[in-house]
């Protein structure tokens, strides 16, 4: 039985088809089938009921999933722990949602590349509950995400804090009025759906005031609620450092609201049954590379 063998099986059922692990792992769909039927005659059982049209896996092949799972996990903590960084070879599965994604992320990429260049670095960006469960699930080695959920599962680490505004298209609204929860309620909302931690977050902002606007366009997309913005559409809660260069060119403008809806604090997540002195690492790393004030940042830009 080897690694390879245990590998492709189990991201086969991971991903669902033979095809997908394969190029997960960079090899072919042959490769793939050969390292599993490879282990099927090592073990001499069938991990798969071939007989349906899509391959499913047998009560022996769920035993073996779990086998997999665990030794692919403990080859991963035993290179952690006896090899130097520059030659870990391992997938790190990080997983954020689309802010940092579209601020840090580079420098982060950068930073781990330099102390760990033979990591395959795999980023994720997705909405805050669903990478939760990618974590929970062992998809993903760590994401970064607002930290509006608590689970005794997962340990968090605190990186940074984000400062969002109502914002709109200048003209609009008058930005010199005061205005109140009430005013925003009235107008169109565009805003990110439910699913995402800082939708729910401008949710219960409104219900507080015992409001439940009805006019709104959610969208998972923040590139998208920004144009939208920028065009007129509505207003919106953004984050207020980062666009501070659309600001200053009149393409938005910040709207005086009161009571504000708290700041956003940002935080690493990592399983806390999985320690990782890789993941702890890169949670460090990502501490020093937080930076919410501009977008698109260069990787160049990490000292």
């Amino acid at each position: 039985m080897t690694f390879k063998q245990l590998e492709a099986f189990f991201w086969v059922v991971q991903l669902g088809g033979f095809a997908r692990a394969a190029d997960k792992l960079a090899t072919t769909q042959s490769a793939v089938s050969k390292r599993v039927q490879e282990l099927e005659d090592f073990v001499a059982t069938q991990l798969f009921d071939r007989s349906q049209r899509s391959a499913r896996l047998t009560e022996k092949g769920e035993e073996m999933f779990l086998i997999a799972k665990r030794f692919l996990r403990q080859r991963d903590e035993a290179l952690e722990q006896f090899e130097r960084p520059e030659v870990v070879e391992r997938r790190l599965r990080i997983g954020m949602t689309e802010l940092p994604a579209m601020t840090w992320l580079p420098r982060l990429v950068n930073a781990v590349q330099r102390k760990y260049p033979k990591a395959l670095f795999e980023p994720d960006v997705d909405g805050s509950f669903s990478l939760r469960e990618k974590l929970l699930s062992e998809r993903l080695d760590l994401i970064v995400v607002p930290d509006l959920f608590e689970d005794t599962r997962l340990l968090k680490t605190r990186i940074g804090t984000v400062q969002n505004a109502w914002m709109c298209k200048p003209g609009l609204l008058d930005a010199k009025t005061k205005l109140r929860v009430h005013d925003i309620a009235e107008q169109r909302l565009l805003t990110q759906a439910n699913l995402s931690a800082t939708g729910v977050l401008y949710d219960e902002w409104f219900k507080a005031a015992g409001l439940e606007p009805a006019d709104r366009i959610t969208s998972n997309n923040l590139v998208a609620i920004i144009g939208m913005t920028v065009s007129g559409l509505g207003v919106s809660h953004l984050p207020k450092r980062c666009l501070r260069p659309m600001i200053r060119a009149g393409l938005l403008q910040v709207l005086d609201v009161t009571p504000g809806v708290p700041d956003v604090s940002y935080v690493a997540v990592q399983r806390a049954d999985r320690p990782s002195i890789l993941v702890t690492d890169v949670v460090r790393m990502a501490k020093e590379c937080c930076a919410f004030d501009r977008p698109f940042q260069a990787a160049a830009e990490f000292v």
